[in-house]
């Protein structure tokens, strides 16, 4: 967040007034905005709230009570992350039961995407995700954005997931102004997913793309 502030600041002095309309941010910040203006087509309202990771133990502590899972084999800090595994990856519960056999851990996941949005809440990976289907399930909402988003530019490129590279790539694929800047040796956020082929195979998934070295 202190990155971004100082880019859009940057930004300000270069080119003045107009910088307020450039939407700069985090990926989570930007995908609050849009969550917030169609909330209701992901079955929240626009005033949901963000949980944090103690309110997040809470509701997964209480529907494995009243699963009457054991706590002590499957600890809901490791049923947090590896919900937000999944998230960053792109896989909501849906993909989930359709890709792979039921257990505990999808059933948890199930439940607690549900009471989620029973309490109009969402979660930190919840954010992009919802932004992604979203823009994925209307197509009129994803042309406002593709025509707002005319050209668009990504730092730390090297440290997306697979649900930002999803989100991008929706974006810029009507008119194919994307920049991103990266290095493949800086990647050090694979424990929170950050998947090293996004940039890696940049070249392969984004067509007539220029790479520039800056040795």
């Amino acid at each position: 967040n202190r990155a971004a502030r100082e880019m859009k600041e940057r930004v300000q002095k270069m080119i003045g007034d107009v910088a307020n309309s450039v939407w700069l941010g985090t990926f989570h910040s930007i995908c609050v905005k849009i969550l917030r203006n169609h909330a209701e087509l992901v079955g929240l309202r626009s005033n949901f709230t963000i949980l944090d990771t103690d309110d997040q133990k809470r509701v997964v502590k209480q529907i494995c009570e009243t699963m009457g899972v054991d706590d002590k084999k499957y600890p809901p800090q490791a049923i947090i992350d590896r919900i937000q595994r999944w998230k960053d990856k792109g896989l909501t519960v849906e993909k989930l039961q359709n890709e792979y056999k039921s257990n505990v851990l999808t059933e948890v996941y199930q439940r607690y995407q549900q009471r989620l949005l029973e309490l109009n809440c969402v979660d930190f990976g919840d954010i992009l995700l919802y932004a992604l289907n979203i823009l994925l399930s209307n197509a009129d909402v994803l042309e406002t954005y593709q025509n707002r988003f005319k050209y668009i530019m990504v730092d730390e490129y090297q440290d997306t997931n697979g649900a930002q590279f999803a989100f991008i790539k929706l974006l810029a694929s009507k008119y194919q102004n994307l920049c991103v800047v990266g290095d493949d040796d800086q990647s050090i956020y694979k424990f929170r997913g950050a998947d090293i082929s996004n940039i890696l195979q940049f070249e392969k998934n984004f067509n007539n793309a220029r790479v520039v070295k800056l040795e």
